[in-house]
């Protein structure tokens, strides 16, 4: 079959050749973009919008504690069923992310890029203003969903042991390992950002995928490992200083370095790398209303 010199097919009709642009995949600077804008917008909601929200995302991210214990306790026992317990871990990211809940590690890539794109004293401020409101508001949401199952006749006690288990099993980390842990957990969700709204469609497999991911490979993440271990000190098992200084300091850190300084910084670095827009062929011309559709 005979080829142009440019190496394109030869006789596709008009129709046929806005089906080839249709189906390409939207470049990282249209992702890029995209989730900018995302992180602009929740940067200009006010402290009680965030506030409000990240509560709620901490509480229904409960239910990723929630269905792991129960999960747990009504399987065998066995390595095997472990691997299916673990898809119990999904079930807080898809409420929070598809209820579209505010989540701090989420916002350690959408609401940084605004701030890479533009770094003023101004975007920094409201960076940390977001960060911290919606951190709190995720902590105390995930420390009264656990101090609430524990103390609530709502269980019975194969559950809330296996509850305990989960808790312990994080504990079994040096603050070494929640801090390397927490930078691949960190890492995890901003790809799992970044490739949502290329594949909106499939986003419910996305999530699952990537915090199934997570749960397997045990990496520690701060809004659902503090309703795990705080589970713990409320059950007495574990003191409050080493819930702060052994879990949360090490993988909060770890979330916003894997989030913020690895993924988005160099997801930035090869946005602000390319050259401009795409190419377009001698015999096309740029039309401003199909480049904004």
């Amino acid at each position: 079959m005979d080829t142009q010199k440019d190496g394109k097919t030869p006789n596709l009709s008009a129709e046929e050749q806005h089906d080839v642009e249709k189906n390409q995949p939207p470049r990282a600077a249209v992702l890029h973009e995209i989730i900018r804008t995302q992180g602009d917008q929740e940067l200009e909601r006010s402290v009680a919008a965030l506030w409000w929200s990240a509560l709620a995302a901490g509480l229904t991210m409960g239910l990723s504690l929630m269905a792991m214990g129960l999960l747990n306790s009504r399987l065998p026992d066995g390595e095997g069923f472990k691997v299916i317990a673990s898809f119990g871990y999904c079930a807080g990211f898809l409420a929070v992310i598809l209820a579209r809940q505010q989540l701090f590690t989420e916002n350690t890539l959408t609401a940084v890029l605004p701030v890479m794109t533009k770094p003023t004293l101004n975007n920094f401020g409201r960076l940390i203003r977001l960060w911290g409101v919606v951190l709190f508001g995720n902590l105390c949401g995930t420390l009264l969903v656990a101090y609430v199952m524990l103390h609530l006749p709502i269980f019975d006690t194969k559950t809330d042991l296996a509850f305990l288990d989960i808790g312990r099993k994080i504990m079994e980390n040096s603050a070494s390992q929640m801090f390397a842990k927490g930078i691949i957990s960190g890492w995890m969700i901003a790809t799992m950002v970044w490739m949502i709204p290329s594949m909106e469609s499939a986003k419910m497999w996305i999530i699952i995928l990537i915090t199934y991911l997570m749960a397997l490979g045990d990496f520690t993440h701060i809004v659902v490992g503090s309703a795990e271990v705080s589970y713990l000190v409320f059950a007495g098992e574990l003191p409050w200083k080493d819930f702060w200084l052994v879990f949360a300091g090490p993988t909060l850190a770890g979330n916003i370095i894997g989030g913020s300084c690895i993924f988005a910084l160099i997801s930035h670095a090869q946005i602000r790398s390319e050259s401009g827009p795409p190419k377009l062929g001698t015999d096309q011309q740029a039309d401003p209303r199909k480049l904004k559709k």
